[in-house]
């Protein structure tokens, strides 16, 4: 990305925010989402269509042997008759379909919605199919509505799009909303007078994106439920390197693991020499989750950018009611709830994905891992946030667990997170990566024995008080070092303090826990050119004069209080 895209893309989203977040009132934040994100939703599909249908529009009148929509001027008897042709051409679905643009009906477009919004109650606002006049009974179900006919006309949306009429947000607030938000348009972007070439698709991603971190900022514990910060995200995927296969997530929140794939591909197309589009049509996405409003927000998330997926016929437990029970994905990613405690029921005893061992029934961790893992082709990665706690903790068979996953060769890579990485807890994580195939194969090395450790605890930085982040070059760091380890690796490589291959024997010594820090040691002093003796007479000569000053600075005191009558 460009840096007039970056400050177009700062600029644009800040100013949606701010609008958005001015008229919230005294709305909870877990209902005024829905509320924000809907509206952005019927923008983005209404500027899409327009954007279709201007492309269209040059198309039907360009004069070109191989342009297949050409409309020929001189087939029409008059200026009028030619235009009446072009707009019931636009009307057309199988353009906008050829194009993945979704279908927006004439009552759910934009203008239609801005400008009807500000009627009186009960006027007459068009007539229904069956000629009936229909009456526009407040914002909230003019807004409703227009959902409900992009749903009819769409079956992919069929279910997903969260009706805002139950969260009773006053009339005048949804107009000053619309009205904000037909300020800024979601194509043909243009900053400070230059043209950027940016898709709808690209901005609305973006700003679904940011808002999503907003609101989850806003509700602070709640709000990770469904939004794993970007760059934790990122990191699992530049290191899973998804190109193609199925890609699972079992927690899947908003659907960030799903987007950052996507982006993935898009990154890396110029690198890898491949055609991205073609690319995208390898990958398949297969996700659950338990929320049902979440649910939605990442089929949506999923909708806009145009990503095929299975998220199962509804909102479901993954332990409880599997709801892609035969699935056996390349690469499975999620960040599940850490330390989970009322998950357990009487029929997951004998489950046969606790092939590792029996969970704790008061802890989640091992029982995400295994239902992961069960899910995972036999050549498959995987990769799993885990509250640092699980990686050391020898209570309720956890210990075992882990013992049993080491000695089967499962584990590949322990990577320890940083603090204040997440919104929604301090509790210190890591990322846990395991695969069922270490084998030579795909120019990788035979990796039998071995399990990577990096310490990440000292990088990133402070984006706030509150919050820390990863910069690119610190997850291009971890990433390249772990497929150096997967390709070529030495024992020159390992860098005390940041990262350290290790075998079995080393991992059994340390009775099979799997922090990072009992392995990379200390960070390496860096060599000043001096001389140990030298620096060795240099560092006691001070401490003796630190020590004759103390010696002084006490006798002082003792006067001093002697003085006061105190005697020690």
């Amino acid at each position: 990305m460009t840096d007039i895209e970056q400050e177009f893309f700062k600029e644009f989203e800040t100013k949606l925010w701010k609008a958005a977040d001015k008229l919230r009132s005294n709305m909870d934040v877990a209902n005024y989402k829905h509320v924000v994100l809907g509206l952005i939703f019927l923008k983005y599909v209404s500027d899409a269509f327009e954007e279709r249908q201007n492309e269209l529009v040059e198309l039907f009148k360009k004069d070109d042997d191989e342009n297949i929509y050409y409309l020929p001027r001189e087939d029409y008897s008059s200026t009028e008759e030619y235009q009446h042709a072009i707009a019931e051409e636009l009307e057309i679905r199988d353009y906008y379909a050829e194009k993945n643009v979704f279908w927006v009906p004439k009552t759910a477009r934009w203008d239609i919605l801005k400008e009807k919004s500000v009627l009186s109650l009960n006027t007459v606002i068009w007539q229904n199919e069956q000629g009936k006049d229909v009456k526009l009974k407040s914002v909230s179900w003019l807004i409703d509505n227009a959902l409900d006919e992009i749903e009819k006309a769409n079956p992919k949306l069929k279910g997903i799009l969260n009706r805002i009429g139950q969260y009773q947000l006053d009339s005048e607030k949804l107009i000053g909303l619309i009205n904000n938000f037909s300020n800024t348009r979601f194509h043909h972007p243009e900053f400070n007078d230059k043209k950027l070439n940016l898709k709808s698709k690209d901005i609305l991603g973006h700003v679904y994106e940011y808002f999503l971190g907003q609101f989850a900022l806003a509700e602070g514990k709640q709000g990770g439920q469904y939004y794993t910060p970007k760059s934790i995200v990122t990191l699992i995927v530049e290191m899973l390197e998804p190109y193609k296969g199925r890609v699972y997530d079992p927690a899947m929140g908003s659907g960030g693991f799903f987007v950052s794939s996507d982006k993935f591909i898009e990154n890396h197309a110029n690198v890898k020499h491949y055609n991205a589009s073609e690319q995208k049509k390898q990958i398949s996405v297969y996700g659950q989750e338990s929320n049902p409003t979440t649910w939605k927000l990442a089929a949506m998330n999923m909708a806009i950018r145009g990503i095929d997926f299975n998220f199962g016929k509804k909102n479901a437990d993954s332990f409880l009611d599997d709801q892609h029970p035969d699935l056996r994905a390349d690469f499975v990613m999620a960040n599940p709830p850490f330390n989970m405690k009322e998950w357990w029921h009487e029929k997951l005893a004998d489950d046969p994905r606790w092939k590792y061992g029996t969970p704790p029934k008061n802890n989640a961790n091992f029982a995400w891992m295994q239902h992961m893992l069960h899910h995972l082709a036999p050549t498959g990665s995987m990769a799993l946030l885990l509250a640092n706690g699980s990686m050391s903790s020898n209570t309720n068979n956890e210990g075992k667990i882990r013992k049993t996953l080491v000695e089967n060769d499962i584990v590949e890579c322990m990577v320890a997170l940083p603090g204040q990485l997440f919104t929604n807890t301090q509790i210190p994580a890591c990322i846990c990566f395991l695969t069922k195939d270490k084998a030579a194969k795909d120019d990788k090395r035979n990796r039998h024995g071995e399990i990577l450790f990096i310490d990440a605890r000292n990088l990133g930085f402070m984006k706030d008080r509150v919050l820390r982040d990863f910069k690119d070059e610190d997850i291009q760091r971890i990433a390249d070092t772990f497929h150096t380890w997967q390709h070529n690796w030495s024992e020159d490589k390992n860098e005390p303090g940041f990262c350290f291959s290790a075998n079995h024997a080393t991992i059994e010594k340390h009775n099979f826990v799997l922090t990072p820090g009992r392995y990379v040691g200390a960070e390496a002093e860096v060599d000043d050119g001096i001389p140990f003796d030298a620096k060795m007479a240099s560092l006691t000569s001070k401490l003796k004069t630190q020590f004759e000053e103390s010696d002084k600075l006490e006798e002082q005191i003792r006067k001093n209080l002697a003085g006061l009558g105190y005697d020690i």
